[in-house]
């Protein structure tokens, strides 16, 4: 059983594994996460192995104002989740993400064993839901997913180009870290964690971090766009307007991922570029 299974991550995950796994899916439309009884209902009414809970609240400057919805969707919709799976006898993965390391700090890469301080409030609710979860399921944690194509949704990837396509500058801060994740390759990392469950945190994220400057030169570079659009910048500048705290250094890796080679961004973007001709 999937929840998110609609969003940029998640669709993505059914289209790749489908033939490998029958998804179930919990779909916000027919029941609200924050709603136990109804979640509890949907649940015992399913025959199911494994839930895999992608829901969230996932505006990261939208949860600084609106910090309850937050709260509830990412704290106590896990909790009602997870107790009803639980409580099924049903395993549970958690994705989590990056967002609940400060990142203040640019010489610490952060691995499965590194101590979260989340500083946002997405942050902060994403690492409650994890501490829900804690050696009771398993929690993922991805950082900046991007896919070839989504409709719904443009991902970092697909709006810088939109940008740059449409010859506008664009600012990109020179002082600060993101590893970009291709969602190609989450899915297939999953597909191992699926098959070989266990209690534990996995970071499953690109095999390279870098500036987000640097980043969009590739993407510019990639998709032969004028890499002169894009302005170098600080990220106390980028970010001044904007309500939320995020992770300045967020440099992410695995010590445990010893079972699917996680790309690097660049050669994500080559697998884009093939499959979008």
């Amino acid at each position: 059983m999937i929840s998110g299974s609609t969003g940029l991550v998640g669709s993505r995950i059914i289209e790749l594994l489908k033939d490998d796994f029958n998804f179930i899916q919990l779909l916000a439309k027919n029941v609200d996460i924050t709603d136990s009884q109804k979640v509890s209902n949907f649940i015992n009414e399913k025959d199911f192995d494994i839930f895999l809970h992608l829901a969230a609240y996932t505006n990261v400057n939208g949860a600084e104002l609106e910090k309850e919805i937050a709260h509830t969707i990412n704290v106590e919709g896990t909790k009602n989740v997870f107790d009803a799976v639980l409580k099924k006898g049903g395993k549970f993965i958690y994705i989590s993400t990056d967002y609940i390391f400060s990142g203040e700090d640019k010489d610490i890469v952060y691995t499965e064993d590194s101590k979260p301080n989340p500083n946002g409030i997405y942050g902060i609710t994403k690492y409650e839901g994890e501490k829900i979860v804690k050696d009771k399921g398993m929690i993922i944690r991805i950082a900046y997913p991007f896919r070839a194509y989504f409709e719904d949704k443009k991902d970092f990837v697909a709006s810088i180009r939109s940008v740059l396509e449409r010859g506008q500058e664009i600012s990109a801060v020179t002082d600060s870290y993101i590893t970009p994740t291709f969602i190609d390759d989450i899915a297939y990392a999953l597909k191992y964690l699926l098959e070989n469950f266990n209690p534990e945190i996995y970071h499953i994220v690109g095999s390279s971090y870098l500036t987000p400057y640097n980043a969009l030169k590739l993407i510019a570079q990639n998709f032969n766009l004028d890499t002169g659009l894009i302005r170098p910048t600080s990220f106390a500048s980028y970010f001044k307007e904007y309500a939320a705290i995020r992770p300045q250094y967020s440099a992410v890796k695995s010590i445990k991922n010893n079972f699917y080679q996680m790309r690097s961004f660049e050669k994500s973007l080559e697998e884009i570029i093939r499959q979008l001709v």
